[in-house]
Order: structure tokens, then sequence, then C-alpha cells
């Protein structure tokens, strides 16, 4: 039997002396380099005693020897359980209980506070630091740079992503094998991905954007990275005439558009620019165009599904929107109550089937039955609309939803108009508790560098384009937004910072 994944990834380039990972200080990872250090990782979990189906939690700087733990646990079957870098011990307490972890994979930095944490959950720990160093690189030292990859078939699990749990204990959603690669392979054929491209890397690989967007359509186009332990502007702007395509979340471009140095002439050899897991401003799209002559792709995906729509490789990339559902996809919009198929242009939730979608969550039926459907429908609890080209929008979270007397507010309509205000830079619209109202809108809004907003000016913008029972009851200006790794907005952050603010006058 094959292992499906890791042959479809990995099979043609056994042997391939071509550059896989190009790093800043110009040492080079061939693509047979990359996979002998899998081969001797995948030795060591099965010499410490992962069998196929355990499963390896990772919390890791990024690295090429990180990466390489991915390949190594597809070869063995071992399913890949990567971690934000960012979580406490506390929180790594819940990931290593809950997904039954047999290994734990973590910087000595991380080590002390780790071990007890592993110990209670009947869990082993490794070192693998940032440079490569550590335990778990010399137990590979010792054992061959091949290995036979164990038998695994399209249903078998690949990877538990958690989802983030700003509303709740993180979900360990599962992900099968035809899962990454079906997702993959689509990406591949709708970005023109071929083995002559240059991806700059920058993005952190615990997420999927990073992981198994950006390093799957890498290995199935046979292409190198330039990879990077972390966003760097500078390096970029140095290394971007070297390369052809870069995946980022927002930030990255407002980043590079604030250094004189990113020019239209940096970017000529460049022919892709991906957005994604955070909204990407209007002005940012236009401003990065009016730069550089290159129009930004934005797409939308989630942890449970990878990528679901893009704006289209050739054709209008239309600012404000996420694209065309991917080939092989299905996206509807449905009336949250009823479950009634809604009209093209009504807002409503955003559901997903098609061969990218999860196998649910870990240990979670309730919770499976819940947001997996029988039909194959998963409800993402995105709210959006189609509108009359086709073009996916994304208006906000269902649990974003605002509902103020009764009437139904949806935050991303106030953002878009707060957003065009001159002088401001961003905004966020919450709801937070009313007497009067049950809840009612509160904007938070942050000015561009040097600039004083005052409340009435934009209470008297919102006032000109929307309905009363829209307004916001208050205005609040800070310096900027509470994010998270992939550059999310926290509004579970900003409603608790501010939930007591009406009882309060």
């Amino acid at each position: 039997m094959s292992n499906v994944l890791f042959d479809a990834l990995f099979a043609d380039h056994i042997g391939s002396e071509a550059p896989f990972l190009i790093l800043p200080d110009g040492d080079v990872w061939s693509y047979q380099r990359f996979l002998e250090t899998a081969a001797q990782y995948a030795h060591v979990l099965e010499a410490l005693g992962l069998e196929v189906g355990d499963r390896l939690a990772v919390q890791v700087q990024k690295s090429p020897e990180a990466l390489a733990t991915y390949a190594a646990c597809l070869q063995a079957g071992v399913i890949f359980l990567p971690l934000n870098t960012a979580y406490t011990a506390r929180e790594m307490a819940y990931f290593i209980e809950n997904s039954g972890a047999k290994l734990v994979l973590c910087d000595a930095k991380a080590e002390t506070a780790l071990r007890p944490m592993a110990q209670a959950a009947q869990a082993q720990l490794q070192v693998l630091n940032g440079d490569g160093s550590g335990g778990f690189t010399r137990l590979a030292m010792q054992h061959p740079k091949s290995f036979q990859p164990r038998a695994r078939s399209g249903n078998d699990l690949a990877a538990f992503l958690y989802t983030s749990g700003t509303t709740g204990r993180s979900k360990g959603a599962m992900l099968s094998h035809d899962n990454l690669l079906s997702n993959a392979k689509t990406l591949c054929d709708a970005w023109r991905f071929t083995a002559q491209d240059v991806l700059l890397h920058a993005l952190p690989i615990f997420h999927t954007h990073g992981l198994f967007v950006a390093t799957n359509i890498c290995l199935l186009a046979g292409c190198s990275m330039r990879f990077y332990p972390a966003f760097d502007a500078k390096q970029l702007i140095q290394d971007m005439p070297m390369a052809t395509a870069l995946m980022g979340v927002p930030t990255f471009y407002s980043r590079l558009l604030n250094d004189p140095n990113f020019t239209k002439s940096v970017t000529e050899n460049m022919r892709l620019f991906v957005s994604g897991s955070a909204p990407l401003l209007t002005e940012t799209h236009e401003a990065f165009e009016s730069r550089t002559g290159h129009r930004i792709l934005e797409r939308y995906g989630m942890t449970e599904t990878n990528m679901n729509t893009s704006n289209p490789y050739k054709g209008e990339r239309r600012a404000g929107t996420v694209g065309f559902p991917l080939p092989g996809i299905e996206l509807r919009i449905i009336d949250e109550k009823t479950e009634e198929l809604l009209s093209q242009g009504e807002i409503g939730m955003i559901e997903i089937r098609g061969p990218n979608v999860f196998q649910g969550y870990w240990n979670m039926p309730e919770k499976t039955a819940a947001e997996l459907k029988e039909n194959g429908f998963f409800i993402t609890g995105d709210l959006g609309k189609i509108d009359a080209q086709g073009y996916v929008h994304i208006v906000g979270r269902s649990k974003d939803l605002i509902i103020s007397g009764g009437y139904n507010i949806y935050p991303k309509e106030i953002e878009q108009i707060l957003d065009d205000v001159p002088g401001v830079l961003e905004s966020a619209v919450i709801g937070v508790p009313h007497a009067d109202f049950g809840e009612t809108v509160l904007a938070v809004v942050v000015p561009r560098s040097g600039v004083t907003l005052r409340e009435s000016d934009l209470a008297a913008e919102v006032a000109q384009k929307l309905a009363r029972f829209k307004h916001p009851k208050s205005y609040q200006i800070i310096a900027e937004l509470p994010r998270n790794t992939m550059g999310k907005v926290q509004k579970n952050l900003l409603r608790n910072t501010y939930k007591g603010f009406f009882a309060a006058q």
C-alpha cells in the first residue's frame, strides 16, 4: 500500500539536489537533504515508541528541522499536531492532554515548564531548538537517512489543528491525507505554481496558511522557498528580486508599504501576492497596486477546511471580496434559523462542502454533529453573501453579529464606512451590554499616525450612510487593535474590555 500524502508530496523529490529551502544566512537545503533529515526523525519517532495513529505535539521555533518533523510524521503515520509558539505552559497542558499526545517536542527554553505537563499526561518530551540542536536531533543522528513510509490511505488522519478557541475550549480539527492533498492540488493549479517558482515564506508553520497551503503547494510544484524564521520587511525587500511569489497576512503588506525601499522595481520578478487569514483593507489593496502594479489576490479559508475560495489568477481580483469557490468546493448561504437557501445578495451563514472539509473534532462528537451536517456541509460560523457577479463577501463571524433592540447589525457594514473616513487607519465594531437594548454598538477606531480623530466627525460620517439603529453609541479611539499571531483582530478581547462601558455611565 501507498502513503497517500507523503507519496504525492515527496516521492518525486527523492535523490533530488534541487534547492527546497533557502535560508537568510545563505544555507540551502536540497530536497534530498530535507528528506534525509525527515527520514532520521521518522526513525526516532518509532524508536520512542510512537505507532501509526499516535499524536506528536510540536511547539518549536520555525526552522527546516521543524518542517522536517512534519514530513517525518507523514512517513511514520504519526498525526502531526503543530502548536502556536506563543501558547503558555498552562495552555499547552490542555492540548497535550486533550490530544492524547504520546510525545511532545519543544524548545529548550520551555522544557522546564512543559516537562511536568507532559508527565501528567503520560507523554514523553524531547527538545528541538530553532537552530536545529537538541536531544531530538542527537537521537536522529544515530539513525539511517532513509525510511520506508508506513501505509496510509486518503481517509487516514494526517494532522490535528486546534482552533483558536476565542469562545471556549479549543477544538482539535482532524484533517485527513485527502483533505490536505485535494486542497494543495487545487491551489497549485489555481495559482499556477511550477518548479520555476520561488516562494517567500515568512509565515509561521503552526498554522494552515504557512504549513498546509504554502508548503504543500511548493512540494507539489517542486519549487523553492526562501524560508524565514519570521516576517522581516527589509529582508523580504532584499530577496524579492530573486523570488516569484509571496503568501502573507494583511500586516505583511501594510508593513511593506511603510518601507520607502519597497518600490515597483523590487517587485518586477514577482508574479503573485496572496493575502489571507484576516480581511485586507480596500485601501491596502489600492495602495499596493498603485505602488507596484500588482493586485493582491485575496482568498478565504479556515482551520477546518483549508482554502475554500479565491479571487481569480486571471481576471478581476475584487477588493473587499474573497473571490469564487475553488473547483470541487461547494459554497452556499443559508438562513441560520430556517436553514433555507438565501437569494443572491442576502446575508446569511456560509456553509462549505468538498474534499477539503475536515473529519470532525477530536473527542467532541456533539460539537462535530452540531457543525458538520450529515449531508457533508460544514457550518463555518462566518456570515457572508454572494454578489451578482458571483464574488463571495465575508461580512463577519456569526458570534460577532450584534442584536440591538431586536435589530440585526453586521459590524462589517459599519467598519467599512469608518475605514473610509480620512485619518482612520482601521476600526473594529463590537456589541456590548446595554440596559435598554440588550446590547448596543460600540466602535473602536485606530487613527493614522499623527492624526487626531474627533468622535463627532466619525458619528457624522456614519449618520449620513446608515440607519439610526446601526449607529455606534460610542467611539473609542485607541493606538492599535489587539490581534492574534495571524493578524486577526481579537474582538473577544475588545468585548471583554468594554463590557461594562455603558453600565458605568
